[in-house]
C-alpha cells in the first residue's frame, strides 16, 4: 500500500476539476477512502497508515494463531516457592546482609546451640498465636531457626531479626567481627537464663583455654598469662598451610612470646586473617594467597595437657568471600549436614546439595576475580582442600559412631512449632490465592481467545454492505491482552458538524455493521460512525480550501496589478496593513480551515464580524501592527467596531479587486466608499486635541526659558546665593520638545526617567549629552507635572580660609567611582583597539598652516588629557571648576576628588568632522604601524614615504615600526603630511614597502564627551 502522504493526494486529486457546487456521492466517498482496496494477511508487515480498511497489523497475530496458557497471565506459578522435600530453607537478602546468612546457617546446623536456644524461657510464650512477635534477640533466634527447620517455604525473610539487631541492610560489616559481637552478646543472653544448663551454652561450645607465654631468651624464665578464645586468629600471611598457620611463635626483642593450648571446645572456630590493614594505604586489603586445610584435623600436637581430651577435629563448615576487595563482595557459606553427612552450599535464598557428600570449593576459586599477582592453585592432597577465599573454618570434634538419635534430632518446641504452622497457612493461602489468580487469568484468556477468533473474521466490510467506522487505537488496545478494554470513544473523531471528519478518517478503521453491532453491545460507547456520518459539508470546505490554494499565487498576481490601476465608480476600503500582508493571512486561515476539528476552533482568520451590525472588537483589535494581525481588514477596525479615522492607513481598491478578498476572507470587515469613519473617533480625537494643546501650552508657559534654552545654569556661572541645580534626563527634555511642537500627534509624556543616569550600584553615572541642568523652580514645576523616578541634584560649597577662598561641588546621589573608572577604562581601551576607523590626512605647505587650532577640538577620554586642557586656560580666561576640588589662588590637587570640563555656558558644539580643502580619508587599524600608514599616504598623495614629514596636535611622528595605537592616534584623528621634495618614480615604492590593510571589521566610532570626569 503507498505510503498516508500518498494517499491523503489521491483521496483529494479530484478537487483540482470539481467545484464546490458541483460534488457528488462518489467525491465524498474518494475524500475518505471507502474503496481501497483491503490489504492481506502477509501482504503487509504492519498496518497501512491511511487506508480504513487495512485491518492487518493491528495485534491479531497474538491471537489467531496456537496459544500457550502461559501468554494469558504473568504469575509465577507459586509452587516455586515451595520448600523441596528433604532440603533446607534459605534466607532472604535484604541488600547487603549476605555475612548474616552464612553466621545463621552455620550456628543453624549447631545442633547443640540451637537445643539450647529452644530450651530458653520464654515468658510471653502463652500469648496467643496471632498476638505474638517476637521482642528479644533470644526470640527472634528461636523463631527464625523454628522455621529454617519446619517453614514450607524456599527462603524465608530474616528482617525482624536484623532490624532488632540494628543492622545497616545497605551497608556490608566486617564480617569477622560480626562473629565476634554476636556470639558476645548471645552469651550475655542467656547467662541471664534461670536453668543453669543454659547459661554456659556459649562457653561450652566454643570457649577454649589458652595463655600467652613469655620466656627470656638469656636466663629462660617464663611467664604465663591465662586467658580464654572463641574462635583462633590464625594469620595466613606468608603461609602455606593450616599447620604453618597454626605455628604460634612470636620473637619479640630478647624474649620469645607463644602461646599455650591448654583445653580446646566442641566446635572449633578459626579465623583466616585474610583481611588485614595497609600501613601505606591506610585501608584493610584482602590477602588472596592458597591456604589448604584439612578435612580432619589433629589437635594433639598443640594442646599442653592432652589428659584423656578428644583432639581430633572434623570439619563441619567453610565461609566463603567472592572478591578481591575487603570493602566489597559476596559471602556464602560451604556447611555439613551432623545428620547425613551431606555437604550444601548455601547462597541466601539458593541452597545447593554437593555431590558425593564431598566438598567441592572449585567452583568458587574460578569464580574469583582475577588479581595483579596471579598465582596457581597449589596441588592438594588427598583429604585436604585449597581456597584463596575461605575466611573462616569450623571443626568440630570427632564424634562416635553410635552416638544415640538424640544428638541428631531436635524437637521444635510446640510453642514455636505452632507459630510456624501458622506463618505455614498463610504461605499455603497464598499458593491457593496465586492458583485461583491464574486460573481465572487463563480463563479470561481463553474466553478472549474465542472472541477475538469470531470477529476478527466478522471485521471486514464486503463491498455494497452496510459499514461503520471503529477507533483504530480502540481495536488495538482489545486487541492488546495486557490493558483492560474500555468503551469505545469516538467523540474525538468528529468534525464541527457532527459527523466523521475526514482528517480523522485515517486513525478509524472501516468494519461490518454486524462486527460493530456485536463489538458495541459488549463494550458499549459511541457516538456510532456509520456511512451516513460522512460529512459533505467538510469535504465541500476542503475542496474550496485546496482550490483557493491552487489559486492563491495567481490570484496574487491579479490583485497586485489591478491595486495599482487607477478605477472610476464606487470602491471598497482596506487596511494598508491588510494589503501588505494578505497573502500571509488568506495561507494561514486556508490551513486553519484544512485542519478544522471540532467546534472550538471554527473561528479562523478574516471570519470576524461585519461592521456594519457589530460591535465586537476591543479597543486592542484597532491597535494591533501588522505583525501580530490575525483577521483580514481588522486594522482599519476602530475600537467602537466602526471605520477608522486614520485615512493614511487605508486605501480604496476597485469591487473586482474587494470581490477577490471576500473569496479568501467572507468575514472579513466590510467598509464602502460611502462609509462614514466612527464619530464617536473623532469626537474623542477633537476633545484629545484641545486637551493637549491645553496641557502643552501649560508646561511650555510655565517652562518657557527651558524650551528656548534661555538663561540657562552653568556651573562655571553659579549664583552668589547658596542654591542646589538638579540634572534631569536629556531624553525627557527632547520628549518634551517634540510633544510640544506636535502635541496632536504626539504620545503625552509623563515620566522623568532619570534612572537612566544612576549606575547599577545606584551612583551617579552620565555624560554631558545625557543631562541638562535645571534651576531649582524648574525642578519644582518638574515634579508638580510629572512623575519623577529618582531626583539628582549638584550643590555648591564656598568656603573662606587664610589661603584663599575655596570651592566644593558634591552631587546627590554621589558619583560611582567603580562604574567612571570602569567606563573611562573601556573609553581608553577601544580608543587604542579599534579597527578599521576612519582617520584624515591633511596636507599642509607652511609650518604656520600646521596649527593645532585647524584641527577639531577632540575630547580625549582619559584623565591624562583632561588634566593637560586643565593647564591651558580657556579663551575668556574662565576657569574650570570642580565638583570636589577644592581651588585657589594657587592651584592644589585632592585625593580622591572629581574634576568637570564644561565648555562655554554650557552649551554643547557639534563634534562631526568639517573635511577641508586637501585633505583626505583614511581607513586604519589600531595595529598597523606607522610605515604601513605612509604606504596608504604615499598612494593617496603621491608622496614617497621617506619625503613624508607627518604630525599630530604639533608632535612628530617617526617610529615606523610602531603601531597607531601607541602613537596615540584615535579614530577621527587628523594628522598633517609635509612633504619634502618629491620623486619621480612613485612605482618603484612598492618594491620596497608592502602594504597590509586591516582585515578585522568596523568596531565603531568614539564619542566624543564634553563632560569628562577625572580621579586625581
Amino acid at each position: 500500500m503507498a505510503p498516508r502522504v500518498q494517499l491523503e493526494k489521491a483521496a483529494w486529486r479530484w478537487v483540482e476539476t470539481v467545484k464546490p457546487e458541483e460534488i457528488r456521492q462518489e467525491h465524498i466517498e474518494l475524500a475518505y477512502r471507502i474503496n481501497l482496496p483491503a490489504c492481506k494477511r502477509g501482504a503487509c508487515r504492519r498496518n497501512c497508515k491511511g487506508n480504513p480498511n487495512c485491518l492487518v497489523g493491528i495485534g491479531e497475530q497474538a491471537w489467531l494463531g496456537e496459544i500457550d496458557e502461559s501468554a494469558f497471565h504473568s504469575i509465577d506459578d507459586p509452587n516455586s516457592e515451595r520448600r523441596e522435600k528433604n532440603t533446607f530453607v534459605g534466607l532472604t537478602n535484604l541488600g547487603a546482609t549476605c555475612y548474616v546468612n552464612t553466621f545463621l546457617q552455620v550456628w543453624f546446623h549447631n545442633l547443640e546451640l540451637r537445643r539450647s536456644l529452644y530450651q530458653c524461657q520464654n515468658s510471653r510464650a502463652s500469648l496467643s498465636i496471632s498476638d505474638y512477635e517476637p521482642q528479644s534477640i533470644c526470640e527472634h533466634l528461636q523463631y527464625l531457626f523454628a522455621l529454617l527447620q519446619n517453614s514450607n517455604r524456599k527462603y524465608i525473610d530474616p528482617s525482624g531479626l536484623v532490624k532488632a539487631l540494628g543492622l545497616d541492610t545497605g551497608q556490608q560489616q566486617d564480617a569477622q567481627e560480626f562473629s565476634k559481637l554476636f556470639l558476645s552478646l548471645l552469651e550475655d543472653t542467656l547467662s541471664k537464663q534461670k536453668n543453669p544448663n543454659l547459661r554456659n551454652v556459649i562457653q561450652q561450645q566454643f570457649c577454649g583455654q589458652f595463655s600467652y607465654v613469655t620466656v627470656c631468651n638469656q636466663c629462660g624464665r617464663s611467664s604465663a598469662l591465662p586467658s580464654r578464645f572463641y574462635e583462633l586468629e590464625l594469620n595466613i600471611q606468608g603461609h602455606k598451610n593450616l599447620t604453618e598457620c597454626m605455628t604460634l611463635l612470636h620473637y619479640k626483642q630478647n624474649a620469645t612470646r607463644r602461646i599455650k593450648l591448654h583445653s580446646l571446645p566442641p566446635t572449633l572456630n578459626l579465623q583466616l586473617m585474610r583481611f588485614v590493614f595497609d600501613r601505606q594505604t591506610g585501608h584493610k586489603k584482602k590477602l588472596n594467597s592458597f591456604i589448604s586445610f584439612p578435612e580432619q584435623l589433629d589437635m594433639g600436637p598443640f594442646l599442653e595437657e592432652k589428659q584423656d581430651e578428644k583432639c581430633v577435629y572434623e570439619l563441619s563448615a567453610v565461609l566463603i568471600h567472592r572478591g578481591i576487595s575487603a570493602y566489597s563482595g559476596h559471602y556464602i557459606a560451604h556447611v555439613k549436614d551432623a545428620r547425613t553427612g551431606d555437604w550444601y552450599k548455601f547462597n541466601d535464598e539458593e541452597i545447593e546439595k554437593m555431590e558425593g557428600k564431598k566438598l567441592q570449593l572449585g567452583i568458587e576459586e574460578d569464580i574469583a576475580e582475577t588479581v595483579k599477582s596471579q598465582t596457581k592453585k597449589p596441588k592438594c592432597s588427598k583429604g585436604y582442600h585449597c581456597s584463596r577465599n575461605a575466611y573462616m573454618l569450623v571443626y568440630k570434634v570427632q564424634q562416635e559412631e553410635n552416638s544415640g538419635p538424640f544428638r541428631t534430632n531436635v524437637e521444635v518446641p510446640a510453642f514455636l512449632q505452632r507459630l510456624v504452622d501458622q506463618d505455614n497457612h498463610k504461605f499455603e493461602e497464598w499458593c491457593s490465592e496465586m492458583t485461583d489468580m491464574r486460573k481465572q487469568s487463563v480463563d479470561k484468556g481463553k474466553a478472549k481467545h474465542e472472541e477475538v477468533k469470531e470477529l476478527y473474521k466478522l471485521l471486514p466490510a464486503r463491498d455494497g454492505e452496510p459499514y461503520e467506522f471503529i477507533p483504530l487505537d480502540w481495536l488495538k488496545k482489545w486487541l492488546d491482552d495486557s490493558t483492560a478494554t474500555k468503551e469505545i470513544d469516538s467523540s474525538r473523531f468528529l468534525c464541527s458538524h457532527d459527523k466523521l471528519h475526514p482528517d480523522k478518517v485515517g486513525d478509524t478503521r472501516k468494519v461490518s455493521m454486524q462486527a460493530a453491532q456485536l463489538l458495541y453491545e459488549r463494550y458499549g460507547g459511541g457516538p456510532r460512525l456509520n456511512e451516513s456520518s460522512l460529512c459533505r459539508e467538510c469535504v465541500s470546505q476542503r475542496c474550496r480550501v485546496l482550490r483557493l490554494k491552487n489559486q492563491l499565487s495567481e490570484d496574487y498576481k491579479e490583485i497586485s496589478n489591478l491595486v495599482k490601476r487607477t478605477f472610476s465608480g464606487a470602491g471598497f476600503w482596506v487596511g494598508k496593513a491588510s494589503l501588505r500582508s494578505w497573502r500571509q493571512l488568506a495561507l494561514e486561515q486556508l490551513e486553519e480551515d484544512e485542519h478544522e476539528t471540532t467546534h472550538n476552533n471554527s473561528q479562523t482568520n478574516g471570519q470576524g464580524p461585519h461592521t456594519n451590525n457589530s460591535k465586537e472588537f476591543s479597543s486592542e483589535l484597532s491597535e494591533c501592527t501588522e505583525d501580530e494581525m490575525k483577521t483580514f481588514n481588522e486594522d482599519i477596525v476602530c475600537s467602537h467596531g466602526g471605520l477608522s479615522i486614520l485615512e493614511t492607513e487605508r486605501k480604496l481598491v476597485s469591487p473586482e479587486v474587494w470581490t477577490k478578498f471576500r473569496e479568501y476572507f467572507p468575514k472579513a470587515p466590510e467598509f464602502t466608499q460611502d462609509q462614514e469613519p466612527c464619530q464617536q473617533c473623532l469626537q474623542e480625537e477633537k476633545d484629545n486635541e484641545a486637551v493637549s494643546k491645553m496641557m502643552a501650552l501649560d508646561q511650555k508657559n510655565q517652562l518657557l526659558n527651558l524650551f528656548h534654552e534661555k538663561n540657562r545654569p552653568a556651573l562655571t556661572k553659579w549664583p552668589q546665593v547658596s542654591t542646589d541645580f538638579t540634572f534631569t534626563s536629556r531624553l525627557f527634555f527632547s520628549l518634551l520638545c517634540v510633544l510640544h511642537r506636535r502635541p496632536t500627534k504626539s504620545s503625552p509624556v509623563s515620566n522623568v526617567s532619570n534612572t537612566l543616569l544612576l549606575c547599577p550600584h545606584g551612583g551617579f553615572m552620565f555624560t554631558y549629552d545625557s543631562v541638562a541642568l535645571l534651576w531649582p523652580n524648574e525642578w519644582d514645576v518638574i515634579s508638580r507635572l510629572f512623575i519623577v523616578d529618582q531626583p539628582i541634584s549638584i550643590h555648591c560649597l564656598k568656603r573662606t580660609t587664610p589661603s584663599g577662598s575655596t570651592t566644593q561641588y558634591t552631587t546627590q546621589p554621589d558619583l560611582c567611582w567603580e562604574c567612571r573608572e570602569s567606563f573611562l577604562f573601556q573609553q581608553q581601551r577601544d580608543l587604542r583597539e579599534y579597527t578599521q576607523a576612519t582617520i584624515y590626512i591633511r596636507k599642509v605647505i607652511e609650518d604656520k598652516r600646521m596649527m593645532k587650532e585647524a584641527a577639531p577640538e577632540l575630547s580625549v577620554s582619559s584623565s591624562e588629557a583632561e588634566e593637560e586642557k586643565e593647564e591651558h586656560p580657556k579663551l575668556d580666561g574662565e576657569k574650570d571648576p570642580d565638583f570636589s576640588q577644592v581651588t585657589t589662588q594657587a592651584p592644589r590637587v585632592c585625593k580622591r576628588k572629581v574634576s568637570v570640563i564644561i565648555r562655554d555656558g554650557g552649551i554643547r558644539r557639534s563634534t562631526r568632522h568639517r573635511k577641508l580643502r586637501g585633505e583626505k580619508a583614511l581607513i586604519v587599524s589600531a595595529n598597523q604601524t606607522l610605515k604601513e600608514l605612509k604606504i596608504q599616504i604615499m598612494h593617496a598623495f603621491s608622496v614617497a614615504p621617506f619625503d613624508q614629514n607627518l604630525f599630530i596636535d604639533g608632535k612628530s611622528l617617526t617610529d615606523d615600526s610602531a603601531t597607531l595605537g601607541s602613537l596615540g592616534i584615535i579614530p577621527e584623528s587628523i594628522i598633517c603630511l609635509k612633504a619634502d621634495e618629491p620623486i619621480a618614480d612613485y612605482a618603484a615604492m612598492d618594491d620596497v614597502y608592502q602594504v597590509r590593510m586591516p582585515e578585522e571589521g568596523f568596531k565603531g566610532e568614539h564619542a566624543s564627551s564634553s563632560l569628562v570626569l577625572l580621579q586625581t
